[in-house]
């Protein structure tokens, strides 16, 4: 019997070693732990799990709502965008702040009308403010979906990305008789890196609910926040320091580099003010967040966690990751021909070294006298698959390349701790959205229209069954998109993860109605939620596919391109969504006087008047 192993070098990633494996399963085994610790100190109920019994401190809050709110995107695409479009889009910094001020406008409204009316998901309190039982409630839970589904499949896939950086590709196991091969056993890197990631996640967001992912969350934002500001030292580093990396910039960023729209062209002021501004909002008003607000122990600690969001996030962002972009830039330039920017073929993961194979004869194992046992390990895959490829892998490229050489004996440990810190990235955004998913479905579905005398238990364990199957439907959705370059849904719903912050700016008008203007009627809020949403599914790949054999779609496709470059597509949804709220407001019922008035002396901390 033989067992021949073939290995492919590459750039993929520095000789650490089993550095990366060691901090990985570290980490896991942390977050399992804290797992454990949260179903302790659970109360089984429903409010407990969905919500950790509203008393969350300020410290938690603060590192639960930042981590929620960066993906695995903040270290691979955002430097990504700056590696292509250079300055112009450093400016989409400017969300981070505004968010920042967001959570401190809206969140202690939403906090106060939560604590009093034991609101756990936003539509409870979007149906009750409106007085609807069936169709904001179902349209919010619509949005939340849209918002969350996206995300719990890219953040797995990004799982799957990273293990087969980490990890040797796959390894093939054949036993074969008489030279027909009887058994097969794959084990591929990326298959197990998305199964370990999404079962570790679901396990503790079963067991603890709410409280075991704000505690993961702790862990996961600190690694995220500290794997930006070393990316962005290293990359200073590179350069000759901060008066190096400035002069670098200066001179040998190309003039369009330096300038709005960028080389692209794609980056226009009016598409990144809207973006910045109403996706700054939508960001932080999707269920995830909105459960976040009900959950802190109290208003001062969603101050401190405003004032934490908007100075920590906002300086590990600005000076961490979009400082990687700008000096990747310098230290790889790209290729621009005709606006299509090419990454330099260092990052775009060309091999470095040729393929070794060492064949080794060993113990006859288990299988049929004239059988045999073959094993081999395919190539690494390319660093361009990291993140999805290509510019995105900039920051992954200077660490691999700097990071191990200026810092020294460290080097191998930090770069370890990136890669770990990217996967933290993706499990705080999944599990938050896997956890809101579960309590919207319940609470704003099964509860509403299956069955209304659930008790809380029973709801608490439909919640787990939502997370198992949401989880399992995403899994399918990332290996079978893996295995089968063909299959179009993964690839629709990876482009629709940029439109789901589009679709969570669709709540806008109804939120800030409710908190502060007071004006809208029922009718109109649903058919402007209907409407915006009918507009950003526009600017969906389930559009363009429509429109591709139908008369005239070229046309109509061409103008949706067009549209797309002059303002934020979410900006574009609000519009109609605005026009159609404000005018159906005009000339149908208003909600009740008597609930507007005690529901909006609840939300500006005033005595509520007595209602029921």
């Amino acid at each position: 019997m033989l067992f021949s192993i073939a290995n492919t070098e590459s750039n993929a990633l520095p000789d650490l070693g089993y550095l990366p494996q060691i901090v990985l399963a570290v980490y896991l085994c942390v977050l399992l732990l804290l797992g454990y610790i949260g179903y302790r100190k659970s109360r089984r109920s429903e409010e407990d799990y969905f919500l950790a019994g509203r008393s969350q401190g300020w410290i938690v809050s603060s590192l639960t709502i930042m981590a929620t709110f960066f993906s695995s995107w903040a270290l691979l695409g955002a430097p990504g965008a700056v590696y292509k479009d250079g300055v112009a889009f450093i400016l989409f910094a400017l969300n981070v702040p505004l968010s920042g001020a967001c959570v401190y406008i809206f969140g202690k409204k939403i906090a106060r009308a939560g604590r009093k009316r034991n609101y756990v998901t936003p539509g409870d309190m979007i149906a009750d403010y409106y007085g609807s039982r069936f169709s904001l409630r179902v349209l919010a839970a619509l949005v939340g979906f849209l918002y969350a589904v996206p995300y719990i499949v890219m953040q797995i896939k990004a799982g799957g990305v990273l293990a087969r950086s980490m990890f040797p590709g796959e390894l093939t196991f054949t036993i074969s008789s008489n030279g027909a091969p009887t058994y097969i056993f794959e084990l591929d890197a990326f298959v197990i890196g998305a199964i370990v990631l999404s079962a570790i996640t679901m396990i503790y967001i079963m067991v603890g609910g709410m409280r075991s992912v704000a505690w993961t969350d702790v862990i996961q934002g600190t690694l995220l926040l500290t794997g930006m500001l070393i990316a962005g030292i290293a990359t200073i580093t590179a350069l000759g320091g901060v008066g190096g990396f400035f002069d670098a910039v200066s001179k040998d960023l190309p003039a369009d580099a330096q300038r709005v729209p960028g080389p692209s062209g794609t980056w226009t002021m009016g598409k990144l003010s809207t973006l910045c501004l109403f996706g700054s909002v939508a960001s932080l008003i999707q269920p995830a967040q909105w459960m976040r607000y009900y959950a802190a122990k109290s208003i001062r600690t969603l101050r401190r966690s405003a004032m934490i969001f908007a100075l920590v996030l906002t300086s590990c962002f600005l000076f961490g990751v979009m400082l990687v972009g700008l000096g990747g830039r310098v230290l790889y330039p790209p290729t621009v021909t005709y606006e299509v920017t090419t990454p330099a073929p260092v990052i775009d993961g060309e091999p470095t070294g040729e393929p070794k194979i060492e064949v080794h004869e060993t113990k006859p194992a288990t299988i049929p006298k004239d059988g045999k046992l073959s094993a081999k390990i395919k190539p690494h895959p390319r660093l361009s698959e990291v993140g999805g490829g290509d510019s995105n892998d900039i920051l992954v490229v200077v660490l691999r390349d700097k990071g191990t050489l200026l810092l020294g004996a460290l080097g191998g440990l930090i770069v370890s701790i990136i890669f770990v810190a990217i996967m933290a990235a993706s499990m705080s955004t999944a599990d938050s959205n896997l956890h809101a998913l579960s309590a919207v479905m319940t609470r704003d579905i099964f509860d509403r229209f299956i069955k209304r005398s659930a008790t809380e238990r029973e709801r608490a364990w439909v919640g787990r069954a939502v997370i198992i199957h949401a989880t399992g439907l995403a899994l399918y959705l990332v290996i079978r998109g893996e295995q089968d370059t063909s299959f179009e849904p993964v690839k629709m719903i990876a482009k629709m993860g940029i439109l789901a912050v589009a679709f969570s700016a669709q709540l806008i008008p109804v939120t800030v109605d409710m908190l502060f203007v007071r004006k809208g009627s029922k009718h109109g809020a649903v058919f402007g939620i209907i409407v915006g949403l009918a507009i950003v599914f526009c600017f969906t790949p389930f559009f363009s596919t429509l429109l591709g054999d139908v008369e005239g779609g070229a046309k109509a496709l061409s103008f949706v391109d067009q549209m797309r470059k002059l303002i934020d597509i979410g900006a574009w949804g609000l519009c109609g969504n605005v026009v159609v709220f404000v005018v159906f407001s005009l000339f149908t019922p208003k909600p009740d006087a008597g609930r507007v008035s005690q529901l909006g002396a609840i939300m500006d901390g005033e005595e509520p008047k007595l209602y029921q």
